[in-house]
């Protein structure tokens, strides 16, 4: 007799006005595996997840169950089932500790033994070997600590079906490491897995099965040791893909940003960067590496006068040789320079995209911004909207469709393209391919290839060491607000980049 499967959707389809999501999916999650989901962006795979979630329900088709057809309206149903999704944004409260968020709702007795709590919470971590102090503040704790403390709490709630959408994001190469130590342990207690990502390499070395989605529909489901990132690849896409970053070495290098001794404060007086010096050059691409929160964010919006500095200097040299001091500078008028910053932060339409509005009406804030009169003519800013849809194969049923119905990665494309459009002198760009399936990231890579070629200094944050390794000229690693090093791409090593990361291997700054 087969085993009995842990999930099984038949002939599941979701619609959303005339955009259908899911278009007759069949899946089956084996219990006691690791499945991958993967899928270009706007394919359905987290359409297709929360439906097993009970965010959204499924207009046709049947969802099983071990075995037994269910209905699944809302999260609650999903939990009663044994489901738990451990989404990208994590839901917890900062002020409380691990023990209080992973109880948080639960229903009970008025008066809680949280003693009693934190000795269950650690008989749970350890058998599944987690790294994590029940007492804990989550202010006090580390991106993958919260995320320890997210898979805590539907364990804790006694799911055995884990969903977890991008884990690996924000995690550095050692922390990743032992998340799939203990993914795999939960493996071997029986529970079954579905992971969604975009990395490609993390799926061959974790995953048992690898399912595949194209455009809503889905296309098949391969046994993990016989595929490659080729193959995968060419599954999602449907057509044989090059995964090639061509790679220059930076020609007429000359100095466009210096940063010297930058200290700076957020709201609640910490000091988010201590002393921190760097140069970027014309025609390279500079990519800062570095664990969640480490300054990241806080050393480009200083230099786009987003950010204010407490002491040190932010220079700028013109192609024509000028130097001026930007960190006196407001920041409309650094922008008017030529200094770009496309920032993908977690919240995508919190930063520079209207959601309601649409692709049309989104190129012209840009325009507003300049100055440039608003009701004034609307071809330019659509023409430049069609170009981003044509060029970064946006899936969008048009330019008038508001930003908020297009998937995550398809805003993200919006939101980069319109800046790389912008012609500028020095483009930063924060986790610009966060999110995207790895053929619009490869995309992503060959146009900002395409500024290095031109003379722009690149300023390149990015969570995938792997990529920083193979598209980057240097690579400078912050910890803790400080540079740890700053390094030569073509030469160093991801595992040398984790210990930078963490001030294991701290040293002197090199190719300044």
């Amino acid at each position: 007799m087969e085993p009995v499967n842990a999930i099984e959707l038949l002939g599941v389809t979701k619609r959303f006005g005339e955009v259908v999501a899911n278009d007759n999916v069949n899946l089956t999650v084996r219990k006691g595996e690791i499945l991958s989901i993967l899928g270009e962006n706007g394919s359905g795979k987290t359409t297709l997840m929360n439906m097993l979630s009970g965010i959204y329900f499924p207009d046709e088709g049947e969802i099983r169950v071990n075995g037994k057809t269910v209905t699944i309206r809302s999260p609650k149903d999903s939990f009663e089932l044994g489901i738990g999704m451990i989404h990208q944004h994590f839901k917890l409260i900062n002020i409380l500790t691990a023990a209080e968020n992973i109880i948080l709702g639960l229903p009970g007795k008025e008066r809680l033994n949280l003693k009693q709590v934190e000795k269950e919470v650690k008989e749970l971590t350890d058998r599944y070997g987690f790294d994590l102090n029940p007492s804990q503040k989550i202010y006090d704790m580390s991106v993958s600590q919260k995320q320890t403390v997210e898979i805590v709490k539907v364990l804790y709630r006694g799911a055995d079906i884990l969903i977890l959408d991008e884990p690996t994001a924000v995690l550095t190469p050692q922390e990743t490491e032992k998340l799939f130590a203990v993914l795999r342990n939960m493996r071997a207690a029986g529970k079954s897995i579905i992971i969604i990502t975009h990395k490609l390499n993390e799926v061959l070395e974790l995953s048992d099965r690898v399912a595949v989605l194209r455009k809503g529909k889905y296309i098949d489901t391969v046994e993990t040791k016989g595929a490659t990132v080729e193959s995968l690849t060419e599954m999602m896409v449907g057509e044989k893909v090059t995964l090639d970053i061509n790679r220059t070495e930076p020609e007429n290098a000359k100095k466009r940003i210096e940063m010297r001794g930058v200290t700076c404060r957020n709201k609640e007086g910490l000091k988010v960067l201590k002393e921190t010096s760097f140069t970027a050059y014309s025609g390279e691409i500079l990519g800062i590496a570095g664990i969640s929160g480490s300054g990241q964010k806080e050393l480009l919006e200083s230099v786009a006068g987003l950010q204010p500095i407490e002491s040190g200097e932010i220079l700028y040299e013109s192609p024509e040789g000028k130097v001026e001091k930007i960190s006196d500078m407001k920041a409309e008028d650094i922008k008017k320079l030529g200094i770009a910053l496309s920032f993908v932060p977690e919240d995508r339409l919190g930063m520079g995209l209207v959601g309601s509005m649409d692709l049309t009406d989104n190129m012209m804030i840009r325009s507003y911004k300049e100055g440039k009169h608003f009701f004034a003519d609307r071809k330019a800013p659509k023409q430049l909207a069609q170009e981003i849809v044509d060029k970064l194969e946006v899936v969008t049923p048009g330019v008038e469709t508001p930003v908020s119905r297009l998937s995550g990665g398809n805003v993200q494309k919006i939101l980069v393209g319109r800046e790389i459009a912008s012609n500028p002198n020095v483009l930063m760009v924060a986790y610009p391919v966060r999110g995207l399936d790895i053929n619009s990231s490869y995309t992503i890579y060959n146009l900002l290839n395409d500024q290095k070629k031109k003379g722009v200094a690149v300023i390149c944050v990015g969570e995938d060491l792997d990529v920083l390794l193979e598209l980057c000229d240097r690579i400078l690693v912050l910890n803790g607000g400080r540079v740890s090093g700053i390094v030569d791409a073509r030469s160093t090593t991801k595992e040398k980049l984790g210990l930078l990361m963490t001030g294991s291997g701290e040293e002197k700054q090199a190719n300044e």
